[in-house]
């Protein structure tokens, strides 16, 4: 459910942590850790946040889409996962977008396509989705011949995983095939 001013200071109440401070107690906790489980936790907390309008503003103050961008660029498959789910979340959103492409995260959510990871796919198939229409630069960053010949194939595997193939399908009918 999306929130408002209203709706948030019902939850919170006249004691409650208001929302821009308990996500700045989320970031530095993510930046403080050592134990890769924190971690992960902290970012799927994060990437949970990423879905409302509300907090758009907070996020990017924050930089907590660059932080999902460090993310998916670590080993750990889960903080991948994560990472590119708050990046799937936020990015339909314009100021989100222009913030997730200025920070070269174009390639990395490309890259996540490959992964063995089915929810990294398919929010990387849901970002690509979003952010293929903020210019036409990124537009021809992510219409290349070998990015769109991985979503084919995922477009194709019906069989295999029914959710990629109508993301790929979803992602071909209006960016790839819209153009020929």
């Amino acid at each position: 459910m999306f929130t408002n001013n209203q709706r948030q200071e019902e939850r919170t109440g006249k004691t409650g942590t208001p929302r821009l401070q308990y996500l700045q107690e989320l970031v530095s906790q993510f930046q403080n850790a050592t134990d890769e489980h924190t971690k992960e936790r902290i970012v799927a907390n994060l990437a949970n946040f990423s879905y409302d309008p509300y907090n758009y503003t907070i996020l990017r103050q924050l930089n907590v889409l660059e932080l999902f961008i460090d993310c998916i660029t670590e080993p750990n498959e889960k903080l991948v996962e994560f990472g590119i789910g708050g990046i799937c979340n936020a990015c339909a959103e314009p100021k989100n977008a222009a913030t997730i492409v200025e920070a070269d995260g174009i390639p990395l959510i490309i890259k996540c396509l490959s992964s063995p990871v089915r929810n990294t796919v398919n929010y990387a198939l849901g970002a690509l989705y979003y952010i293929c229409d903020y210019n036409r630069a990124t537009r021809n960053m992510i219409l290349r011949a070998e990015v769109l010949d991985l979503i084919e194939r995922y477009a194709a595997a019906e069989t295999v995983c029914v959710s990629f193939s109508n993301l790929a399908k979803a992602f071909l009918d209006k960016h790839a095939h819209a153009i020929t």
